[in-house]
């Protein structure tokens, strides 16, 4: 076998071992999952997750997804909570306590504190006879399958099964709440991510801003409208006031001839695409890419526009 070879082989059968290993946590899941998330929703404080080592790593990023789907969450270093950082637990508060044996020596001031104070403790270990998982008031146990080593001494199946335990009640508890996409943004609102989430109300200019005539609008103001505005083009509204179409440099290339002698409402494209402000602004500049546009109106359905969304606006954010 070759170096490329053994490289690949290893590869796949780490993969494959904690693939099995995560199938073992699904099945093994019963009523102590559901007893652990009634305790984390009892909470009036916050989800303190602690652990030390490659543990503490995970429980880093695990106070981190509960944090950013809607459960206040925040990770103490079990050596610092020694040191002073034991204030940060208080009344009120969940503690989430992480090691694969359950013995770890840097925990036990941060456990008996809650014990001290009656502070609810979940327990997250591979070994239920530990001693974190006989302090605990509820426990997660996650299969003692070894590692992906071979040897027993590299956290790397233990690992992935506490990370997925940790995903798994994030989005538990984001499900229970009711936790959507427009909550999500609030706590993601740069990078890419931010932008996908963003709505259309966030990149939108109001109707002020937009150039916008009647349908009997002569297309000598027609044009001057335009040329006040900046987006290349000007609403046509009804007698009611209710959006009825748009004219766009398009427009007034096809009716160039005796331009000047028309009405706004018969130079116009009637019946322009639309989007409501709820929508996400991914979702506009799809639109606008598919129908090789650069504007979109916001309205609510049948009525007046609200505002108008631009291709720049989308690009700005990252989008488009």
């Amino acid at each position: 076998m070759s170096q490329s070879e053994t490289f690949l082989a290893t590869a796949r059968q780490v993969i494959a071992d904690e693939a099995r290993a995560l199938d073992v946590l699904a099945e093994g899941l019963d009523e102590r999952f559901a007893e652990t998330l009634r305790l984390m929703l009892s909470a009036t404080g916050r989800i303190i997750v602690s652990g030390i080592g490659k543990s503490g790593h995970i429980g880093r990023k695990i106070a981190a997804t509960l944090a950013s789907t809607g459960t206040p969450a925040h990770f103490v270093h079990p050596a610092e909570a020694s040191h002073g950082d034991l204030g940060m637990v208080a009344k009120g508060d969940v503690v989430l306590a992480i090691s694969n044996s359950g013995e770890a020596p840097e925990l036990a001031n941060l456990v008996a504190y809650t014990r001290r104070f009656g502070i609810p403790l979940i327990g997250l270990s591979s070994r239920p006879e530990s001693s974190l998982m006989k302090a605990a008031d509820a426990h997660l146990l996650i299969p003692n399958l070894g590692e992906a080593c071979g040897y027993g001494i590299v956290p790397t199946i233990s690992t992935t099964l506490t990370l997925a335990m940790g995903d798994a009640l994030a989005v538990a508890l984001m499900r229970y709440r009711d936790f959507r996409a427009e909550h999500f943004r609030d706590f993601h609102p740069g990078g890419k991510l931010g932008a996908q989430l963003t709505k259309v109300r966030d990149l939108m200019h109001t109707i002020t801003e937009v150039p916008m005539v009647t349908e009997s609008t002569p297309m000598a103001e027609a044009l001057a409208a335009m040329s006040r505005g900046s987006f290349g083009m000007t609403g046509v509204t009804d007698a009611r006031g209710h959006l009825a179409g748009i004219i766009t440099d398009g427009d007034i290339r096809r009716q160039v001839a005796g331009l000047l002698d028309h009405t706004a409402g018969e130079v116009m494209t009637r019946n322009p695409k639309t989007i409501p402000p709820d929508a996400l602004a991914e979702a506009g500049a799809a639109i606008m890419n598919k129908a090789q546009i650069t504007s979109l109106f916001v309205t609510e359905g049948p009525g007046p526009a609200l505002g108008l969304l631009h291709i720049h606006d989308c690009l700005r954010v990252g989008l488009g």
